[in-house]
């Protein structure tokens, strides 16, 4: 029994993380080109509204293919605020936020979600357009290495976008480490001028790393959908958008670093809900919702020391606008 535990609440662990991952990646990204993204929490609830909707009248496939796509226009929106009009960040971020809720409440109403589904699917079941479930992703085994004790059920016993998640992460990993591309995006984030002096298009960058940004964000929040929490409660993301951006910074942007950040986020929310099933903060659930709040605060003080910034090593310019001489 004892290992059985340990084993769900390791497979859980990993679940659950991948949330955290998917935002993080897209996070990292973005602030590598030196733009600061607090819109993750809105990516993330539209990517779970887009994937709550779709699923039940287009099936998976189809499903997540649209949380691509409304991701990278959330991404595009981002890039012609911030670096084209270039607004302040911080205020489009908690700006971009706001919108996620706002249309994704609108998504998800009723009468709404009926004709968007019936315009997408006519055939689609009267059961499944008044539902607030959807199909949750099939566990993939891993042959062979599934039936590895322990291992085998919590990392090759998971779904599809677990196995995304993580190979995104390495795959991630060497373009901005060990590639010239990458080294074009880190040089946007740190210099931009001198990037630009050596031909290095940094609007450009910060466009596809925004895009990126609003691409993993939405992946996250469908994957929070229909990978760990199947059934639809209005802004369930709750403030893990927010809690993503302090994982950047635990991972000192990079998005190996990231994966560990992830399970230790994930660990701790799973064992959080483990120990309330004995007695334990299950009188103070108000405390744990305004966490992710209390870690967006703590964040964004950090990145405005000076002293902090250098010895975390944060993009020189991160959050700052570029202005071509």
């Amino acid at each position: 029994m004892e290992l059985s535990w340990i084993e769900g609440v390791l497979a859980l662990t990993v679940q659950f993380g991948t949330v955290y991952l998917l935002a993080s990646l897209g996070e990292i990204y973005a602030e590598r080109s030196g733009i600061l993204n607090l819109g993750m929490e809105g990516m993330m609830i539209v990517g779970a509204a887009i994937a709550f909707v779709f699923t039940n009248a287009l099936g998976h496939l189809l499903s997540l293919v649209s949380v691509v796509l409304i991701g990278a226009l959330m991404g595009l929106l981002l890039a012609f605020l911030v670096v084209t009009l270039r607004l302040n960040q911080v205020v489009v971020g908690l700006a971009l936020t706001l919108f996620g809720y706002g249309l994704s409440g609108l998504l998800t109403q009723p009468a709404i979600r009926a004709r968007i589904m019936r315009a997408l699917n006519p055939e689609v079941p009267e059961v499944r357009i008044v539902t607030q479930q959807a199909e949750a992703l099939r566990a993939v085994k891993v042959p062979v290495l599934s039936d590895i004790p322990v291992v085998g059920p919590v990392l090759f016993s998971q779904n599809a976008l677990v196995y995304f998640a993580l190979i995104a992460a390495v795959v991630m990993w060497f373009v901005l480490f060990r590639t010239s591309i990458g080294l074009a995006i880190r040089s946007v984030g740190e210099n931009p001028s001198m990037a630009d002096s050596l031909g290095i298009n940094v609007f450009r960058i910060r466009y596809v790393t925004s895009v990126i940004a609003g691409v993993m964000g939405a992946l996250a929040g469908a994957y929070l959908f229909i990978g760990y929490q199947p059934f639809w409660v209005e802004m369930m993301t709750n403030g893990r958008g927010f809690i993503a951006l302090a994982l950047v910074i635990l991972a000192s942007w990079s998005p190996i670093r990231a994966v560990f950040g992830s399970l230790l986020f994930g660990g701790v929310e799973v064992i959080q809900f483990r120990l309330q099933l004995f007695g334990f903060a299950a009188q103070t659930p108000q405390f744990v919702l305004m966490l992710p709040y209390v870690v967006a605060i703590v964040t964004l003080t950090v990145l405005s020391v000076e002293s902090v910034r250098k010895r975390l090593g944060v993009p020189e310019a991160l959050g700052k606008p570029y202005y071509r001489e």
